[in-house]
This record gives structure tokens, C-alpha cells and sequence, in this order.
């Protein structure tokens, strides 16, 4: 017979659990509901605010890729020839963009189903992990930056990019604002800083930059090797 104090941790655990499924269903419904307009409200923001990022990204990818919540597939035309990519987004809607994207592209890539938080990946699976754009709207972005790290192979390349927390103080309380509201409409956070989950463990940082009042971090890291 259990004790008061275990049924109260799985209680917990419970509770947690459907806590975060409810957050990744709703993350999947607005993302699904977004996608047809998607590319057109992306566009004016990317001119103004993500310059070439996500060639600056893309360009240095290498071998057997993985671009975690891919989307509608706006990273397809900037990758190198040779690689072999793999793209997984929660989003049914937006991986049915994707696949147009990569029919009239001429690109070829796997895609499915797939949570950043869990991926259905052997570990050391990938020479590469990408993720532009997407991890300030993953519920827990430290189960998913452990699972990125999980499935990239030792030595393996980490390109990162997103909006985060600014250096500008007025701008900062914007996004404290902006988080108040976005964070429980659509699951997206503003104040995030990826690259601490990065420096804490232990990968190489060998490009770093931050631009737009440091609202835009991009980064290129590599895992440590045993």
C-alpha cells in the first residue's frame, strides 16, 4: 500500500503530465489554424528582422540533418546540396506546406509527425540539428534542447536561431508584456535565451550574434566529444 507522501507524487506527476499534453495540443491547434496564412504574415518580419539567418544557418549544415519544428519548410531552399534531410513539426498543417514547399522546390526531405520535447530518434542519430524560429513556442524548451542534444551525434553541429529577451531595457518590458498575453493564447514565449542551455552543456559556441536590439540571437555550436 502506498503512503500518503507517494500518492501525492503521482498525484503530481499526473497532473503535470496532462498539463503539458494539454499545452502541446493547444500548441498544435493554433499552429494548424495558422498555417495557410503562415508564410504571409512571416514575410514582412523576416525582411525587417531575421535578415539572411536562416541562410546564414542553413549554409553550414552537414550530413544527416534533422530541422526540428520545420514548419511550412522555409529553410528547404537555403540548405546545401548533399545533405539528407529529416524535418518534424507537431503541426499537421504546416508539415502539408512543407511537403508543397519541397514538391516545387525539387528538395528532398523525410517528413513526419514529431514533438520537440520527445523525438523519435536513436540517440546519435543526426550530424546536424537545426531549429530556426520555434523553440520560444515549445512548451518545455529544456526537454527539448535535451532531446536535440540527445539525438546529435558527438562533434555534431547545433544551429540555432530566435527571438529572445532583449539587451534594451523598454524593449524588454514589451516583452513582458507581450508574454503576458502570447504565452497563454499561443503558447509563445518572448524572454527566452537558448544559448544558455547550450553554454550549460558544454557544447563548443564557435559563432555567436545578436542584432535588432539583441531581439535575434543565431548561433552555431558543436557538441563536445567523450
Amino acid at each position: 500500500m502506498s503512503s500518503p507522501v507517494d500518492r501525492r507524487r503521482s498525484g503530481k506527476h499526473r497532473w503535470e503530465m496532462r498539463t503539458k499534453a494539454t499545452k502541446l495540443e493547444r500548441s498544435r491547434r493554433h499552429w494548424d489554424r495558422q498555417s495557410p496564412s503562415y508564410d504571409r504574415q512571416m514575410a514582412r518580419i523576416e525582411r525587417h528582422f531575421f535578415g539572411d539567418t536562416r541562410q546564414w544557418l542553413c549554409g553550414l549544415a552537414e550530413g544527416e540533418v534533422l530541422e526540428v519544428a520545420i514548419g511550412t519548410g522555409l529553410n528547404l531552399d537555403r540548405y546545401p546540396d548533399g545533405i539528407r534531410l529529416t524535418g518534424v513539426d507537431i503541426s499537421t498543417g504546416m508539415l502539408d506546406q512543407a511537403r508543397r514547399r519541397a514538391e516545387s522546390s525539387g528538395r528532398s526531405v523525410e517528413l513526419g509527425i514529431g514533438d520537440a520535447q520527445r523525438l523519435a530518434f536513436p540517440d546519435s542519430s543526426f550530424d546536424t540539428v537545426l531549429c530556426t524560429f520555434s523553440l520560444c513556442a515549445v512548451p518545455d524548451v529544456r526537454a527539448a534542447f535535451s532531446e536535440m542534444d540527445r539525438v546529435l551525434k558527438p562533434g555534431g553541429l547545433l544551429l540555432l536561431a530566435d527571438h529572445v529577451v532583449s539587451t534594451s531595457r523598454p524593449v524588454r518590458v514589451a516583452q513582458r508584456l507581450l508574454d503576458l498575453v502570447m504565452v497563454p493564447l499561443a503558447g509563445e514565449h518572448f524572454r527566452r535565451r537558448p544559448i544558455e542551455l547550450v553554454r550549460a552543456a558544454g557544447f563548443e559556441l564557435q559563432r555567436h550574434e545578436r542584432f535588432k536590439l539583441g531581439v535575434v540571437e543565431r548561433l552555431v555550436a558543436r557538441k563536445s566529444t567523450p
